[in-house]
Parts: C-alpha cells; structure tokens; sequence
C-alpha cells in the first residue's frame, strides 16, 4: 500500500528532470515562468513562479536544510508548496490573512480535500451557474474555498478583490470557462494534500507570526507582501486586504534571529527603506506569462549567494 511519503516522491521524481534543467538555468538573467512546474491550484496576481529557482539557490546556498520555513503572506502559495515539494525545509508554515484565500488553504490541507476536489469537477461551468455560486452566502469553509477559487479562476487576471469582473473574451473565445482547467486544478489539490503531514496553515497577520518567531535561529522567512510602498494603487486593485505599515515590516524583518528573503517591486521608496534598515539588495529580471520582461527586488542581509 503507498502512503502519503510513497505519493511525494513520486511527485518528486516526476520533476526531476525539469528540476535539473531550471537548476542549470539558474545563472540566467531572466526566468521564464511558464518553465517552472505549476504547483498552485490559484492563478495569482504578483503570483511567485519566476523566484523558485532563485528560492532553491538561495536555499541550497545555506549550511544547514532550514527546521521551518515561514511565508507569512501566502496568497497562491507556489514558494511555499515548492519548500515542500522539494523537502527544502523540515517543516513549512504559510501565513495568510484573506478569509477566502485561507479557506481555500484550510480545505486542501484539511479533512474536506476531496469534498473540494468532486465540487470542481462535477461544477458545469456557464455564466449563469456562476453567477448563482457566487450569489451564494457560504455557510462552511469548503464552500468558501470553492467560491474562492472559481472566482480566482474566471475573474479577469484572477483578481479576488472587491469589484473585478469576469474574464470577457479569454482565450480562444471561451470566455470566463478559458481559465477553467477542471482535471488540473484537482490534481494539484490532490498533489498538495500529500503534504499535509510537512504543511501548517495559519490565518493571521503575517506580521504577527514573523514576531512570534522572531528569537528562533531555525526558522527562515520568504516575506512578499500583497503590495509595495511604490504601488498602493494597485494594492487596492488587486487585494481585498491591502494595506500593511511597510516601515514595521522592515523593522521587525531587521530583528528576526533567523535568514529572511524579501521580494518588492524595484521602486525607488523600496530603495530607501532597504538602506534605512542597512540591507542587501538585487534586481531580478523575468518574463511574466505573456512573456513581457520585468524587474523585481530582492532583499536580504547578504545576497552574495545570488550575486
């Protein structure tokens, strides 16, 4: 009989050869995300996918596999399930505030996981049946997380926030069904429950949890908060919950005993904060789905292990 460690290394050796490639490719420049393995059942604005290969450098970069690993701003979730995936970490903790997006979480790490997983796949999705899911006043978390993630999967971008609106066209004409990969999105649900021994949800402040670990040496910190100093406009069209004292964050990032990786949009504000509080900084470039090249920031103590 396999258990849920037989289920996870087979995960595991079916992105070996993948792995490998990306990890060679690490000394590019830029990072295409659509060569990254797609572990996260969200489609995510700001989503991570271009930092993974950078996560497993820096990761691999230390002395010691990290005893927990800490993300205290969830939201899709791609670095976090990579940790564990990968068994980058002995043990990981993900963060998240939003009550939908935790829902979502709560029910794949939880006893509801196949509930979930069936709701997709017998969902016949049309604009009217989703008009009426999402008319729905959720009495329990799984119905929540289903919510949740067709709202994700058929609003333009997949933004949750307050007042976006379906996808119109989409692609190939499908409309809001073009984002709508049934069979996929429950295979990464049922991929994700394997790991639930390795996994800890916690729905919070982010801030908040980083303090509570603060003191311990053996807890690392992928901190990406859900909008940057230099972009409130667009925090508020992206994110339901979006409003974060960025001075706070850097000054209790400044006091954490263990490493932390911080990720902003490259802004000038952004730059200021980093030499406030004395830290490393370095541009990634990468290309988004749509293959249009951007910038981000990392930011650390010592990013020698990147330079």
């Amino acid at each position: 009989m396999r258990n849920s460690n037989d289920d996870t290394q087979l995960l595991l050796f079916e992105d070996d050869i993948l792995t490998e490639q990306l990890r060679r490719k690490d000394t590019e420049k830029i990072v295409n995300v659509a060569s990254i393995p797609q572990r996260s059942p969200f489609r995510y604005p700001g989503g991570k996918t271009w930092l993974v290969p950078r996560l497993r450098e820096w990761l691999g970069s230390r002395k010691n596999k990290p005893k927990t690993f800490i993300e205290p701003f969830a939201g899709g979730g791609i670095i976090s399930l990579t940790v564990a995936f990968e068994l980058l970490a002995d043990h990981v903790i993900m963060v998240e505030y939003d009550e939908g997006v935790a829902a979502v979480w709560k029910t794949i790490l939880g006893k509801e996981n196949e509930w979930l997983a069936n709701k997709i796949l017998t969902f016949e999705l049309c604009r009217k049946t989703a008009i009426a899911e999402l008319d729905k006043h959720p009495t329990s978390a799984r119905q929540l997380a289903f919510q949740t993630l067709l709202r994700n999967r058929i609003n333009h971008g997949g933004i949750l926030a307050p007042g976006s609106g379906f996808i119109k066209n989409g692609e190939n004409g499908k409309g809001i069904a073009s984002r709508w990969y049934p069979e996929t999105i429950v295979k990464r649900i049922r991929h994700i429950k394997t790991l639930r021994r390795s996994i800890d949800f916690v729905q919070g402040d982010g801030i908040e949890t980083m303090l509570r670990y603060k003191d311990d040496k053996n807890v690392v910190f992928f901190i990406d908060p859900p909008y940057t100093a230099a972009g409130k406009k667009a925090g508020r069209r992206l994110y339901k919950y979006n409003v974060i004292d960025h001075d706070k964050l850097f000054r209790v990032a400044r006091e954490l005993a263990g490493d932390f990786l911080m990720t902003y949009d490259n802004a000038n504000g952004i730059h200021e904060l980093a030499d406030k509080y004395d830290f490393d900084t370095h541009p990634i470039s990468m290309k988004n789905t749509h293959h249009a090249k951007m910038t981000e920031l990392l930011i650390g103590r010592n990013l020698d292990w990147v330079k």
